[in-house]
């Protein structure tokens, strides 16, 4: 996001929390500004510890409850992290999640159509007598990083590699009828 749309997706957030008669506190004012900020999908303590430097009397609590009233009014999403925990992604646009399985690395994709995939999934939902809140499509795989380190680990074919393959010659049979 540039700084304008950093901008409106602060003031609709803000006004969020205003609508649901949320008080505006300092401490959500500057959680929210974080993960408007950094697109890192942090985990409450990865928040925590990069504000507790600026203000020391923010506790770990105070982020996780924050990051609970977020999610409750759809502002935030919770990303399951395969160590256990949580990761948070800022919700300002419909969009789905790549997820490394190597490293755990979160990649936003934007897609036009992923809008529509949206729909069509939560009126799918809607059709076995099911109300969905939120969707959340993650694919899982190995990122760009991930897959050049293991290619750059692995051997090229026929290289490095001694050839164990014993060669025997037959003795050419003689056509003689």
């Amino acid at each position: 996001m540039n700084d304008r749309e950093k901008k409106e997706a602060y003031g609709k957030a803000m006004d969020i929390l205003k609508s649901n008669n949320v008080r505006i506190t300092p401490q959500r004012q500057i959680i929210l500004k974080y993960l408007i900020d950094h697109n890192n999908h942090p985990s409450v303590e990865t928040i925590f510890h990069f504000l507790e430097e600026t203000f020391p009397n923010l506790s770990m609590a105070t982020v996780y409850n924050n990051l609970r009233l977020f999610k409750k009014l759809r502002i935030v999403i919770e990303l399951p992290n395969p160590d256990g925990g949580y990761r948070y992604d800022f919700y300002s646009h419909p969009h789905f999640h790549a997820i490394c399985d190597t490293c755990g690395k979160i990649i936003d994709i934007d897609d036009p159509k992923f809008k529509k995939i949206d729909e069509e999934l939560q009126d799918a939902t809607k059709k076995v007598g099911f109300d969905p809140s939120v969707s959340n499509v993650e694919v899982h795989g190995t990122c760009k990083e991930c897959q050049a380190k293991k290619n750059a680990q692995e051997p090229k074919q026929d290289q490095g590699k001694s050839n164990n393959k014993r060669v025997v010659e037959m003795p050419k049979a003689s056509l003689k009828n």
